[in-house]
């Protein structure tokens, strides 16, 4: 073999790899569960929280590490944009269902007629919406940086979950994209035949009946073929499988599971929410 031969054959990638790790972002380098893993005591701290500052601050750590660990992408700054948002909707929702009883010693706001809108409403409902929001921020980090194939080959190898378990799972998860492309394809072949044309409600549901026995006739012929095609791969025959492609635990994960439980401590320590009156 001439060394521009060697030299290509050990460059080639391996097209059935599950994933890049490209992009320069150390997110898609850390295991998934060590960013299931590394979020959780902050989580379940936050939910004790009734301050503002706190949660604040967990949006700020958690932002930050996605922007850092993440490729930003126009779904990724659609999801961060949405947060602020939410937290305006929720904070408003939960400023009006406050009991006015419990705030009415802090500044009105807004009096209309017997309704009163009180700044210590305003808090707590922003509190809420702030808390939640952390918490969804928090579950981001791993949403946004990791794919259904990696979280089920890491809880397989290092949580030891029955591979029947996991890649049942992952099949049933598959079967979602396929039901948005069999639907897409339903809903073509009728626009070319003018099937249930008119405009309307009663039209839009002579589509959707129409759509129905289509898509489940879809659905079955899809399940058939995964079912045949695991009883010739003999899914199931043995209690455990060769792995083609490894998620192991390195020593980056670990460091990156003690970092962020370390930043948490040092947030709740600064802020120190439950001293508050």
């Amino acid at each position: 073999m001439s060394p521009a031969t060697s030299a290509t054959a050990t460059t080639t990638v391996d097209p059935y790899a599950a994933g890049p790790v490209a992009h320069g972002r150390f997110l898609t380098r850390i295991n998934p569960l060590a960013k299931l893993l590394a979020p959780v005591p902050a989580m379940a701290l936050l939910i004790f929280v009734r301050d503002a500052v706190t949660p604040a601050s967990f949006i700020a750590l958690s932002a930050l590490v996605i922007i850092v660990g993440v490729r930003i992408t126009p779904r990724v700054l659609a999801v961060l944009a949405a947060i602020p948002l939410g937290v305006i909707v929720i904070g408003m929702g939960f400023s009006l269902w406050t009991d006015p009883s419990q705030v009415d010693d802090t500044t009105v706001l807004v009096q209309l007629g017997g309704w009163t809108l009180y700044s210590g409403a305003l808090g707590v409902g922003f509190a809420t919406g702030l808390r939640i929001a952390a918490i969804v921020m928090l579950t981001l980090i791993a949403g946004l940086s990791t794919t259904g194939p990696d979280l089920v080959r890491a809880s397989v190898q290092q949580l030891r979950v029955p591979y029947r378990i996991g890649y049942t799972a992952l099949a049933a998860f598959r079967f979602v994209p396929r039901f948005a492309h069999e639907l897409d394809v339903i809903r073509q072949a009728h626009r070319v035949r003018g099937a249930h044309g008119g405009r309307g409600p009663f039209a839009a549901l002579a589509r959707w009946f129409g759509y129905v026995v289509p898509l489940l006739a879809g659905a079955i012929r899809h399940a058939e073929r995964v079912a045949l095609a695991m009883d010739a791969r003999a899914f199931g025959a043995h209690p455990d499988r060769t792995e083609r492609h490894l998620v192991p635990w390195r020593a980056r994960d670990t460091v990156f599971v003690v970092a962020f439980v370390v930043a948490s401590a040092l947030i709740f320590f600064v802020t120190f929410p439950w001293g508050l009156s």
